[in-house]
């Protein structure tokens, strides 16, 4: 009698993922070595302004540009680019409780809501004005108004920019943050801001969670703390955001309008993946050490995503964009600036 041979499903399923794996590992791993450099140059004094997710993204710019990307690591790129800024962003969900945004009451979470959505569609106008395609005004458009980098790798999965267009929107848009951390502190004083006032304008006004977190807490722990919870109340609304905006876009190009395809415009569904991590960190208390835990694990990989984004940016081609998209994210940014604390002025908050 033959002897029964092993199930050929099983055996193709474990050389799919060897060969996936094979076929992913270099790119990866390249990600890697560049996301631990990152970290390492954080130690520098001169450097520690800067995120480990901007140095990243240089530092992939630096070795495309210099050196080149080998052929065999462009899948595993392509992978830590796509994949792993959905699962992050997915994770940054356990971060934030609906009780945290009831912190700052509901005065200062309709001044980030109003700024957010009124700095969104400024900026699409404004880019149409400039003459700036679609949907590299929606990258800035969704980093200046919510969260940065963060905010700009969510939007893209509904546009489908090229990479040197998400490059140059993180890029701007880091820099009109880094000045917005060393100014804002400079005018509480001068504009007779209290400590909470200064703080909700500066979670509704500054880009990145870091930068937020420079500017606020240099006016006490009452600001930064005001700051904080304004600025997580914005990130919550990204997911809203982009499958609002996913779902528009949809309609608007399956209509005939120009633009991407309507498949391009399919809702990122990884966003309900972030909304049902807010649901269970806000029903569920979980351990400080899962919290820090995960926030570690989302930057890291927050980190690999945009060294992959840098892997992919050709400056060539990034400085052919001009300065228009520079005009539209510092003028995006003022924008924000100058209406959030209008409204808290209006508002009394």
């Amino acid at each position: 009698m033959t002897p029964a041979t092993p199930p050929e499903p099983a055996l193709d399923a474990a050389d799919g993922r060897l060969g996936l794996a094979r076929r992913y590992a270099p790119g990866v791993v390249l990600t890697l070595i560049i996301t631990w450099a990152a970290f390492g140059l954080r130690t520098v004094e001169s450097l520690q302004a800067l995120s480990p997710l901007i140095l990243a993204m240089l530092l992939g710019m630096a070795i495309r540009n210099l050196i080149g990307v080998p052929e065999p690591a462009r899948p595993g790129v392509v992978f830590s680019q796509r994949r792993l800024i959905r699962m992050a962003i997915v994770l940054l969900g356990l971060q934030f409780t609906v009780g945290q945004i009831a912190l700052i009451g509901l005065p200062g979470l309709g001044v980030a809501a109003a700024a957010l959505g009124a700095t969104f569609l400024f900026s699409l106008w404004l880019g149409r004005l400039l003459g700036i395609e679609r949907g590299f005004a929606v990258l800035i458009a969704g980093g200046v108004s919510v969260c940065g980098a963060s905010a700009i790798t969510a939007f893209n999965t509904v546009v489908r920019a090229d990479d040197e267009d998400a490059a140059y929107a993180v890029a701007a848009i880091t820099a009109f943050g880094a000045l917005a951390m060393f100014a804002f502190p400079l005018t509480p004083a001068v504009l007779d801001l209290a400590p909470r006032a200064y703080g909700i304008w500066t979670g509704a006004a500054v880009h990145e969670i870091a930068q937020v977190a420079g500017a606020g807490f240099q006016n006490g722990p009452a600001a930064g703390e005001a700051a904080m919870v304004t600025k997580l109340s914005r990130v919550v609304l990204l997911a809203p955001l982009v499958l609002v905006f996913a779902w528009a876009s949809r309609r608007t190009w399956a209509s005939g309008e120009a633009g991407p395809s309507a498949a391009a415009a399919a809702p990122p569904w990884f966003l309900f993946g972030f909304m049902g991590m807010v649901a269970i960190a806000s029903l569920i208390p979980l351990p400080p050490l899962v919290v820090r835990t995960s926030a570690e694990v989302v930057t890291f990989m927050m980190t690999m995503a945009l060294a992959a984004m840098g892997l992919e940016v050709d400056i060539a081609r990034l400085k052919r964009k001009g300065f228009r998209p520079l005009v539209l994210a510092g003028a995006a940014s003022l924008f924000i600036a100058g209406l959030s604390l209008g409204l808290i002025k209006a508002w009394g908050v």
